[in-house]
Parts: C-alpha cells; structure tokens; sequence
C-alpha cells in the first residue's frame, strides 16, 4: 500500500467529490483532469495516468463490460480497479483503486476527499457492500 499512496502527489490527495465530474464531462471553468472535482471513476483514472496506465473513460458498467482496454481479473494487484454496488449490478458501480494489502484508494461523495478503506469498510456499506468485481488495465492505449 505505501509505494502507492507515498507517490501520490498532492493534486491527487486533496481532489474534491463531484459527481457531476465523470469520465467524458465537460471541462469545467478550464480546468482539465480533477483540478475542479471529480466522481470516483475520473479519479481512479486520473490516478492510473499518473503513474504510467493508459485507461479508457469508461462509466463502470462500459468498464466491467469492457474487453479492449481491460480484463477482469480474480483477485487485486497494485492499481487495479475494484468496483463495488449495492447489488451486484455494475451500472452506477463505485470504482476504487487496489493500492494494497486490503486497501482501496477511492474518492466517495461520503467523505468528499480521497480516502482508503479496506474490504470491509465497503462491506459495512448498504451502497458498497458487494464487490462487483476486478478490472485490470491493459497496455493498450486509451481512445481519442
């Protein structure tokens, strides 16, 4: 867990929630990537840029849908994208980065800054409770 959150620069420790701020929305007041706010796929990709992955804008069900640019995986790595639901159903799933021995960096409109829980603190949750599953991103490059 520490490589990973010890390489975080400050621009991506202090990122405000916005859920209107997803992959694909509009660039607010000029301001590109986080810098304005972000929901909690921007920011995990954002995350995945800074250190070298090349992640599709994916919303999380077209995420855990994906075969281009991702593969499900069994269990976390490093980086790799868990999303979280409370039903199962990846369509409006939470998307959190595996940063660790059972540690999930995410950005969640419950806390409104970067945050990292582990497994049971998702499962403790109504809104997180079920692991949809685990995505790696791939090498190949992002669209556009």
């Amino acid at each position: 867990m520490e490589p990973i959150l010890s390489r975080l620069p400050a621009a991506l420790r202090d990122v405000r929630y916005d859920g209107a701020r997803f992959p694909g929305a509009a660039v607010v007041a000029g301001l590109p990537g986080v810098a304005a706010g972000a929901n909690c796929q921007l920011y995990a990709y954002e995350v995945l840029r800074h250190f070298g992955r090349r992640p599709a804008d994916l919303r999380s069900s077209e995420l855990w849908e994906d075969a281009e640019h991702s593969v499900r995986v069994p269990s976390p790595e490093p980086l790799d994208l868990l999303l979280f639901s409370a039903d199962g159903d990846a369509y409006g799933a939470h998307v959190g980065l595996w940063a660790g021995e059972d540690a999930v960096l995410h950005l969640c409109a419950e806390v409104g800054r970067p945050a990292v829980w582990g497994l049971a603190e998702f499962a403790a949750r109504r809104r997180y409770r079920v692991l949809v599953g685990i995505k790696r991103v791939t090498g190949r490059p992002a669209p556009g």
